[in-house]
């Protein structure tokens, strides 16, 4: 079992501690390993500290989550050293990681992997060093200069060039020319130092970023910045929801906080979703806060992390801009924590531990004493209904700054556009007209499809046979780019076969649209646009993301077509079309979240119409427009859509108005899962009340990932703290087969 963490040093008084409970990185088991310190040690180990130790034949790494006077183990292997002088986990992100063990189920060591990011945690990892030289403390004389510039050139041309000043060794051989013995001719005559400096690997490194200054608040904002300010001067209230319609300023109330918590002496940490981590976004944060700006996301290598993660550390960045983990920067007298776009899912991980980074956050500001901001133009249903008991205090910002409209929105119902066609096309004739409406203005276009790809299934006309994925239980998505099949689920691909596998017919008919073909039919029918696409297709190489936004700032692409990393976190005023090509695509998937997902994207992705001084204009096409989420999107109801899907949820006992656990069997074989799953369901029967389980073990949605069966047990509950003990509990009380994985998903957000 795991200590409990509110005695994170059980030694008492003020004797040394003799045991280190140790969370050891790597190991695959959900408990702590108790380690005697040596005397050498004693003033050293702290909850936090990073430690070398024995395990097994091995030494590993591991960090000290607590010590103690005594161990129930009569005979303990000591430490055999202490890395660093500083604790590499702070007593709150040690706080933070117990509760994450606690209320996700998940394995203590996992919980602190999560909180050092592995270049960190990685044994070895540095920073970059770089050789620097300089003119050393005994010049040559001009004589001397003289007779070497005939006798050694090279050596000469060195010294002329460090008469400016010091430079880095490849700098001074690439100007000069010189050979690298030239510089150590000079260095063994004293002439020239030659020294080793850190060299920081800089995420923004090479890129132009002006500065800004703080802009005028409207009084929506103004209301809502004297709300924020307050909590984080008082922590009265300590959550702030920020409830603000696409436009209306939330970025510049977001910097505006930061900017008093950073004059106050207080570090920030600013949230956005990954896929909104835009360059244009960091761009904002770094405008106005200059260097004291780390930047923490995945798409870093891991140098930039490494160091971007230190200079945290030391406090030499105030201001942390980031995705999901950036939750757990080490940011010094943290003050304020703002969480962006809150609703997004892809705040949520999906490894162990299965944390989601709104949550943790609220977390980590209640545990450590500093205020939260919660910011959304569609709350999600717990945000709201927190907001609603009082939990959190709600603010609300209903129009766009500067007084602009929000965008007219049109439904085009594509029944009807189909009988007026006598087919069904992607396009409908209202959103081809405002397209070229938009060209001839010489304004810009998005649109939206959240499906890559040229077609969704590959179907042979006379038998039926469907190409799907050998590993997953889906179809395999066609592109055309390349004439294949690819598996959107575990990334498999194939070549299109010549014939169909099963009746031998060549005749093969492609269904459903992807980006792809939206791509295709926009060139045909636009002849002289400028058209660009963005999706995962388009932008896997380095640094193709931001060029293909660059692009689009400037002008330069008339038609931006993508999926929803165009929907969120994009201000580009010429923007004042946005078309959603096919609205139902996450209207009909089987989860209760579908219909609050639909109106989220719906909502976001039309908020990037009109931002600039003509007015906006979005065109959703569906084939259910009385759907009660595209009739609030048609009207920007956001408080009536809500109204309508909590009450729906409240009969059903859905979040927020209790919890969803998820308890997930895959392996290899759907017999053994089955088995498993069966005996789970068997186990938690005696401990868990019969109304918290939801039925018996099912397959999940998509039955089949990357070869793997899947099987769901579904929980539902008023307080985690009543099933989380048994859950873990049962899990350990089963034994699984060596190829069968058991994993608890706590506040699961997709069930698929």
């Amino acid at each position: 079992m795991v200590p409990d963490m509110s005695s994170v040093n059980e030694t008492g008084g003020d004797a040394a501690p003799k045991v280190a409970r140790v969370a050891v990185d790597g190991a695959a088991c959900d408990r702590l390993f108790d380690y005697a310190i040596p005397a050498d040690l004693a003033a050293s180990v702290r909850p936090g500290m990073r430690v070398r130790a024995p395990f097994g034949r091995r030494t590993v790494t591991g960090y000290v989550i607590a010590t103690a006077d005594r161990s129930e183990h009569p005979s303990l292997k000591p430490l055999l050293a202490v890395e660093g002088d500083e604790p590499y986990i702070d007593a709150d992100l040690l706080a933070l990681s117990q509760w994450m063990a606690s209320y996700y189920c998940a394995p203590i060591e996992s919980c602190v992997r999560t909180v050092l990011p592995a270049p960190v945690r990685r044994s070895g990892a540095t920073f970059r060093r770089q050789a620097s030289v300089g003119l050393g403390a005994c010049p040559p004389s001009e004589d001397a200069v003289t007779a070497l510039s005939a006798r050694a050139p090279k050596q000469a041309g060195v010294l002329a060039a460090l008469a400016a000043g010091p430079l880095s060794l490849p700098e001074l051989l690439r100007q000069t020319g010189a050979p690298r013995s030239a510089v150590q001719a000079l260095v063994r005559k004293g002439w020239v130092d030659l020294s080793s400096d850190v060299v920081r690997r800089d995420p923004l490194g090479g890129r132009t970023i002006l500065p800004t200054q703080p802009l005028p608040l409207m009084p929506q904002q103004e209301e809502a910045m004297r709300l924020i300010l307050r909590s984080v001067d008082t922590l009265d209230p300590r959550v702030v929801l920020l409830y603000g319609v696409t436009g209306s300023g939330k970025t510049e109330v977001y910097l505006q906080a930061l900017d008093h918590a950073r004059r106050h002496g207080r570090g920030a940490i600013m949230l956005v979703p990954e896929i909104s981590l835009t360059p244009q976004t960091v761009e904002r944060f770094v405008g106005r806060f200059g260097p004291d700006v780390a930047v923490l996301h995945s798409r870093l290598s891991e140098g930039e992390r490494h160091d971007e993660w230190h200079r945290v550390r030391r406090g030499d960045a105030t201001i942390v801009v980031g995705a999901r983990s950036a939750v757990f920067a080490p940011v010094r007298r943290l003050g304020l924590i703002v969480v962006d776009e809150e609703h997004e899912p892809s705040y949520k991980q999906e490894d162990a531990p299965r944390y989601h980074a709104r949550d943790v956050a609220v977390m980590r500001g209640h545990l450590l004493g500093c205020s939260v901001v919660l910011g959304s133009a569609t709350p999600s249903m717990e945000s709201w209904a927190n907001a609603g008991k009082g939990k959190y205090a709600l603010t609300r910002m209903p129009a766009r700054v500067d007084h602009r409209s929000m965008p007219h929105l049109r439904v085009v119902d594509m029944r009807l556009a189909a009988q007026e066609s006598g087919q069904p096309g992607v396009f409908s004739r209202e959103l081809l007209d405002a397209i070229r409406l938009r060209l001839d203005r010489a304004e810009q276009t998005i649109l939206f499809l959240n499906r890559r790809g040229y077609a969704s299934s590959l179907i042979c006309r006379k038998c039926g046979y469907v190409a799907g994925c050998d590993q997953c239980s889906i179809s395999l998505t066609y592109h055309r780019q390349d004439h294949t099949l690819k598996c959107h689920m575990c990334g498999g691909s194939q070549t299109v076969p010549p014939r169909c596998p099963a009746c031998r017919d060549p005749e093969f008919k492609y269904t459903g649209v992807g980006t792809q073909r939206v791509e295709q039919i926009v060139r045909t029918c636009f002849p002289k646009a400028r058209v660009s696409r963005m999706d995962a297709d388009t932008t896997g190489g380095k640094g193709s993301h931001e060029r293909l936004l660059g692009d689009f700032r400037s002008g330069r692409i008339d038609i931006l077509i993508g999926t929803q990393m165009i929907a969120k976190g994009l201000d580009f005023p010429n923007v004042t079309l946005v078309g959603v090509v096919y609205a139902d695509l996450s209207l009909h998937l089987p989860d209760f979240r579908a219909g609050e997902r639909t109106y989220q994207l719906l909502a976001q992705v039309a908020g990037r119409a009109g931002r600039g001084d003509v007015a906006g204009e979005v065109i959703v096409q569906t084939y259910t427009p009385f759907h009660p989420a595209v009739q609030a999107v048609r009207n920007l109801d956001f408080e009536g859509f809500v109204a309508q899907d909590l009450e729906f949820r409240r009969e059903l006992g859905y979040p927020p108005f209790g919890h969803l656990v998820c308890v997930g069997v895959r392996g290899a074989s759907e017999e053994k899962v089955a088995e498993v799953a069966a005996r789970l369901h068997a186990a938690l029967a005696p401990v868990v009340p019969a109304t918290v389980v939801l039925g018996d073990p099912t397959p999940a949605p998509i039955a089949r990932i990357k070869g793997a069966y899947r099987y769901q047990i579904l929980l539902r509950t008023r307080a985690v703290r009543s099933v989380a003990g048994p859950l873990a509990a049962s899990l350990r009380a089963v034994r699984l087969p060596s190829d069968v994985h058991a994993a608890i998903d706590v506040d699961a957000v997709s069930l698929l």
